[in-house]
């Protein structure tokens, strides 16, 4: 009877954890898709001038104006972490193993973004400052076709990933765990479709055509997930308290 109740506790408070940081995830996402949108591109095929041109030498001037968004992206990759790690303890154990699956892409995808934008405020800036110039045309966000596209483009795909795994895992019939299958189910076929469609038509001189696709794709994906989850998390909450329930299994009961 104690170890249920200890169990019982430790699902509550789990429950709790998890919906404020989905609620948090959800705000800075919000934040950072606003600020990284009303960003002009400077370079590259939707810049429409003056644009800056290869080797960047010249971009001293738009810090940090154009690295704002990064600050929060950093924090956000971190906070995408957490929650994931939430839906981990609170997976039915026979589903773990997709919860696991998710995690391992999250923490990929977490630690390729927060290294990209940290480099980008760390590093550019600094160097340019000091003169010295070697090499940063290959690491700058003004090259379509640099390092920063790149590493954004396989981020966010391990984040799209991310989600996909997770979608055995709700196999309610409500219409809540419904939206969430949903949206992690849509999000990997847009990416997919996407990449396809740009690397048909653009092939290696994609630039960054497929980065701003999929960086769209994701974060919109983030946001909806992050209000599904909250909500979840929610009711979560609600049931644990109402019913008292011991064991998580009683509450996810396969279909």
């Amino acid at each position: 009877m104690e170890t249920s109740k200890i169990q019982s506790e430790s699902q509550l408070n789990t429950s709790k954890f998890g919906f404020y940081i989905s609620m948090i995830t959800t705000i800075i996402a919000v934040v950072t898709f606003a600020i990284a949108i009303s960003t002009p591109p400077m370079s590259g095929p939707f810049c429409t001038g003056p644009c800056f041109e290869y080797p960047y030498a010249d971009i001293a001037s738009r810090f940090p104006r154009d690295y704002y968004w990064m600050y929060p992206a950093i924090v956000l990759s971190f906070f995408y972490l957490i929650m994931m790690s939430c839906i981990y303890q609170i997976a039915h154990s026979s589903k773990k193993v997709f919860a696991m699956v998710g995690i391992s892409f999250a923490t990929m995808s977490a630690l390729i973004l927060s290294v990209d934008y940290f480099v980008q405020v760390s590093v550019i800036q600094p160097s340019l400052l000091a003169g010295e110039t070697e090499g940063i045309a290959l690491l700058s966000q003004f090259n379509p076709h640099g390092i920063f596209i790149v590493l954004e483009e396989i981020g966010f795909s391990l984040m799209i990933i991310s989600f996909f795994a997770l979608f055995p895992i709700f196999h309610g019939k409500n219409s809540l765990e419904k939206a969430i299958r949903y949206t992690a189910v849509i999000g990997f076929i847009l990416a997919i479709v996407s990449f396809a469609l740009v690397s048909i038509i653009h092939g290696i001189h994609r630039e960054y055509l497929f980065e701003v696709i999929i960086i769209s794709i994701t974060w919109i994906e983030l946001i909806v997930l992050g209000i599904l989850f909250t909500r979840y998390f929610k009711r979560l909450i609600r049931q644990i308290s109402q019913f008292n329930s011991p064991v998580l299994a009683d509450i996810y009961k396969p279909v």
